[in-house]
């Protein structure tokens, strides 16, 4: 008899939470299991999942968030609870639900409709808790209380909240991210096409930041490195992919006017969000990972491994867990732009080791990262 899965969601971007979440649900076996996706909005995961096919729930999942903690939303925040319970009660009366997985921590309401109903819950987490020291404190609490089993997305990641309730360790598992590459590679004239659009000339050499514009990618922190590195060699080219969270787009004003300060405006291009990013991955030659805090897993690195990129990372949270130092890639000093530099510019001048380290990640991530055996950990639990 088949399972139903109730996934409850917190956003309908394509970033790292949506694509998981995305191949989880795509990929589950369709003759053991039945998942259905709540999510808060319309956007381009609800979209993408209309595709496969799987049906989807709109109505708001109570994310926990800063701006919930103003009066208006305070008094709101009851009113929003009563109509997701009601509209889960109108969707789903004549579903057996089996287990309510609440996808990603902020969510509140999947252990809420989940306790309501006297249903199982598995939260999936795939964040690291760092500020404010409220949610420092509450979430892993939240989880310890409500959680009947709890996924963590890396070693990093179960960690950050186990030291604040040990009890999760007890009924917590470590299952990693999985991706494949379902995009072939570019041809010698796709690519040249592609880098002629962003004015590359064959000879340069390409870094690729791809990932959120938020303070914590270490975008300012690259562009420091980069200067320094772009004085010594001409053909060095530096590629931004990502869009600003809704409601922050002065994080994208501070990114371009640090380029503009630095006058990089030449050697630095900045694209919004791609949906078919394996196409801009082919044509990047470096990718650079400089989170200045603790990153639960790092997806874009490990699309980077998947394209035989080399990667440079922050020696910092799960980047430590995915990529191998001076093997896959190189780990460099949290924060320091010197370091960043001094490790980049041994890939320039390399481009044997840049081959070498792509080959080694995609042979890691094809063995230790792989969608197969991401699903069949998830299949197994169910």
């Amino acid at each position: 008899m088949k399972k139903t899965i109730l996934f409850i969601h917190q956003s309908s971007e394509l970033y790292g939470s949506d694509k998981v979440l995305l191949v989880l649900v795509k990929k589950l076996n369709k003759d053991l299991f039945v998942p259905i996706v709540v999510l808060p909005k319309k956007g381009l995961l609800y979209d993408a999942l209309l595709q496969e096919n799987i049906r989807v729930i709109i109505t708001p999942v109570m994310n926990i968030h800063k701006q919930m903690f103003s009066l208006k939303e305070l008094f709101l925040l009851p009113i929003y609870l009563i109509k997701s319970i009601v509209t889960l009660n109108r969707e789903l009366k004549n579903t057996k639900i089996d287990i309510v997985q609440s996808n990603t921590v902020v969510v509140t309401l999947g252990f809420i409709y989940a306790k309501l109903k006297r249903l199982k819950h598995f939260w999936h987490i795939h964040e690291v808790m760092h500020t404010p020291r409220i949610a420092v404190k509450v979430f892993p609490a939240l989880v310890n209380r409500f959680s009947d089993l709890t996924i963590f997305n890396s070693e990093t990641t179960k960690e950050s909240f186990c030291m604040e309730q040990p009890k999760i360790r007890q009924k917590s598992i470590v299952i990693y991210n999985g991706i494949e590459r379902d995009k072939p590679q570019l041809s010698e004239n796709e690519l040249e096409k592609l880098r002629q659009t962003l004015s590359f000339e064959k000879e340069d050499i390409v870094l690729g930041l791809v990932g959120r514009l938020n303070k914590d990618k270490g975008h300012i922190l690259l562009l420091d490195s980069f200067y320094k590195i772009a004085s010594k060699y001409n053909n060095l080219k530096l590629l931004f992919i990502g869009s600003p969270v809704e409601g922050k787009e002065e994080v994208f004003d501070q990114i371009n006017c640090k380029i503009q300060y630095l006058n990089l405006q030449n050697k630095v291009t900045i694209l919004p969000f791609q949906k078919n990013i394996w196409n801009f991955w082919d044509i990047i030659d470096i990718a650079i990972a400089p989170s200045t805090i603790k990153e639960s897993f790092c997806l874009v690195a490990l699309e980077a491994m998947l394209s035989k990129k080399a990667v440079v990372a922050s020696d910092l949270g799960a980047l430590k867990e995915v990529i191998l130092n001076n093997e896959t890639g190189f780990l460099f000093d949290i924060n320091s732009s010197q370091s960043l530099e001094d490790k980049i510019s041994i890939l320039v001048e390399d481009k044997s080791l840049r081959l070498e380290f792509g080959e080694k990640g995609k042979q890691r991530a094809l063995n230790t990262f792989t969608l197969v055996k991401y699903i069949r950990e998830f299949e197994k639990i169910y």
